[in-house]
């Protein structure tokens, strides 16, 4: 595994960021747009013509509905918030988990929305737990950083396969205790041998995608997105509440299309209200109202994960034939 640090761009993209915000980020997004059309068409039509619904790839699931920065992209700010107030019943939290285990889960899996999980002091035995009950899944954790310190680096680090220091200001410069991170876990390789660490250095006020049209610094309600989506495909997203919402981007908790106190997991990944949504954007996201002003695209994550699954598909597909030639 890795220690690893990374600056997007450098002093230049920094600087595009600040010079020329909205050009920025509409060309990053475009760009991915091209790029990525092609196989999500192929992952889309690998879902919807499986005659069973395939699993998640990435198992999103917050556990407290609140951050501590103020990030200007972002409607979780802590000066832009507007979500009651929730933590996840612990009760709630530790079915889920089990409810992935006896379905054989082995996708990705983070305890993180549109929140700071290290809000929650329960995070680092949450995480003990998921490690223990899903050994084969990849577990991944994002944080801004502010709350961290090198023993809490050290307590989570045997638990996830990755973790993501994000470190959101407006200088260029790694906060005092996120430098002193990276250069412990610089000086001490062995500690961090089953692990990637990533500190990203991010622009605070950057200009992002619109997430569903609600961004603070990137609002949209009357451009229409004629592009399709994967999230409905590729996630599950969990509210603190036990609620399955749409995507990260329903940033105030407005869409519901499951409830984990009242059914199980498996049951509303495969619900009516979900085939509905998947089949009403299959083309283009602008036939399904929360989405047809949403800009959002993967940022790499979710591409790598469906590469994955449509290259084994591939493969098997490949072996059969081979062995179907064989036996003739």
């Amino acid at each position: 595994m890795s220690v690893s640090y990374h600056n997007f761009g450098g002093w230049l993209g920094w600087h595009l960021q600040i010079w020329f915000p909205k050009l920025t980020s509409n060309g990053y997004v475009g760009l991915l747009r091209k790029t990525r059309n092609k196989t999500q068409k192929a992952y889309i039509d690998y879902f919807l013509g499986s005659e069973e619904t395939p699993q998640p790839l990435i198992v999103n699931l917050e556990t407290v509905n609140r951050c501590n920065s103020d990030c200007a992209f972002c409607t979780a700010n802590k000066y832009a918030e507007k979500r009651p107030y929730c933590m996840m019943d612990e009760k709630l939290f530790y079915s889920i988990i089990d409810q992935l285990a006896d379905w054989g889960y082995k996708g990705h899996l983070t305890l993180y929305g549109n929140n700071e999980p290290f809000i929650d002091p329960r995070i680092i035995e949450f995480h003990k737990y998921c490690r223990e009950k899903l050994p084969d899944s990849f577990i991944f954790l994002s944080t801004n950083g502010l709350l961290l310190d090198v023993d809490k680096v050290r307590a989570v680090i045997p638990y996830v396969n990755q973790l993501i220091i994000n470190n959101y200001c407006l200088d260029m410069k790694l906060h005092d205790n996120v430098k002193e991170i990276y250069e412990y876990a610089k000086s001490h390789p062995d500690e961090f041998k089953d692990v990637d660490l990533l500190i990203q250095m991010r622009y605070k006020n950057a200009v992002l995608t619109n997430r569903a049209g609600s961004a603070p610094n990137k609002q949209n309600d009357v451009k229409i997105i004629t592009e399709t989506c994967l999230m409905p495909y590729t996630d599950v997203f969990i509210f603190p509440d036990g609620r399955l919402g749409i995507c990260c981007c329903d940033n105030f908790e407005v869409t519901t299309f499951g409830d984990l106190t009242k059914e199980s997991l498996k049951d509303a990944w495969n619900s009516r209200k979900y085939k509905e949504l998947r089949e009403s954007i299959r083309e283009t996201r602008s036939n399904y109202g929360f989405c047809k002003y949403c800009d959002f695209i993967d940022a790499g994550l979710r591409m790598d994960a469906v590469e994955d699954v449509l290259a084994h598909r591939e493969a098997n597909h490949g072996a059969r034939q081979s062995m179907f030639k064989k036996r003739k």
